[in-house]
């Protein structure tokens, strides 16, 4: 049966529909015999409710599906359904608060033998709390020592909690070193992703970013600034990227859900200063999203 957790450090204001009903709290859903907290089976996806708006959310929905088949769950929550229990959710908060929407789906059993996951034991949530955007006031990155992996070692077709920790394995690295973010190259060497999000240069008038080959998940904020970009007339080029490359970049920005489009204005020893495809990007982002398709 669900029940708070406690914890000592204070959440903010959260609620979660498990099981027929919403729940107010940090609600406890995954105990450690269940699958998911055990040997990681867990998949999510996170949209954002912002200022009355929630750009994309379908696609968010229907990404969170995806990421459930390729891990053999049961994704049985229709697009249409996760919709309209977010609708239902935002209702318990107020109408402009800044939102993080995480529809979930993990295994709660094993099957016999234990590594594998009992798809029939598949269980879902949707998990809605107020998350404020940061200040995008810029981030200062690096190199990082540490690589992504390819797809015949890890599920990086889908978004799953349990390719996070090496992420995390490089930030803290970076942080250790005095940066707030870094740069991950694939096993070939070449520029994947930053930590958090997605990564774009400008460089002599062009937008670059590295051309999603399946060494990092395909952002759908990432997707949706290349779309704006274009449409606004700017030439982005999706390409392989070496480090040298961000090195000699006039401009690096970044993209994620989590604060959508944001500066770098440090990499390594060099400052840099928020340029102007960063801004038309966030500019054209913000239009889209309170003007466009699903807002």
């Amino acid at each position: 049966m669900a029940g708070t957790v406690s914890t000592s450090k204070a959440i903010s204001t959260t609620w979660t529909f498990f099981e027929g009903d919403w729940h107010p709290g940090n609600v406890a859903i995954m105990g450690p015999r269940t699958h998911a907290a055990w040997l990681g089976s867990a998949v999510f996806d996170g949209a954002r409710a912002f200022e009355g708006v929630a750009p994309d959310l379908e696609r968010h929905c229907a990404r969170v599906n995806d990421s459930a088949r390729r891990f053999f769950l049961k994704a049985e929550v229709s697009v249409e359904n996760w919709v309209g229990l977010v609708g239902d959710g935002r209702k318990k908060f107020d109408s402009h608060a800044t939102l993080y929407i995480r529809p979930m789906y993990w295994a709660a059993d094993p099957a016999p033998g234990g590594v594998r996951a009992d798809t029939e034991s598949t269980r879902w949530c949707l998990c809605i709390y107020e998350s404020p955007f940061p200040p995008a006031t810029g981030a200062a990155i690096t190199l990082s020592p540490l690589r992504k992996p390819t797809i015949d070692c890890a599920p990086i077709d889908a978004k799953a909690g349990c390719l996070y920790p090496n992420n995390a394995r490089a930030m803290f690295e970076a942080n250790a070193r005095g940066f707030d973010n870094c740069v991950l190259l694939d096993m070939l060497g070449n520029v994947a992703e930053l930590g958090s999000s997605n990564l774009f240069i400008a460089r002599d008038g062009v937008v670059l970013t590295p051309a999603a080959n399946g060494a990092f998940l395909n952002g759908i904020t990432r997707q949706r600034v290349i779309a704006l970009l274009r449409a606004d007339g700017a030439e982005v080029i999706e390409t392989t990227l070496r480090y040298a490359d961000v090195l000699a970049a006039d401009e690096v920005f970044s993209s994620g859900n989590y604060i959508k489009v944001a500066p770098v204005t440090r990499i390594e020893e060099r400052v840099l200063q928020p340029g102007p495809f960063y801004r038309r990007a966030r500019a054209l982002y913000w239009a889209y999203a309170h003007d466009g398709p699903g807002a």
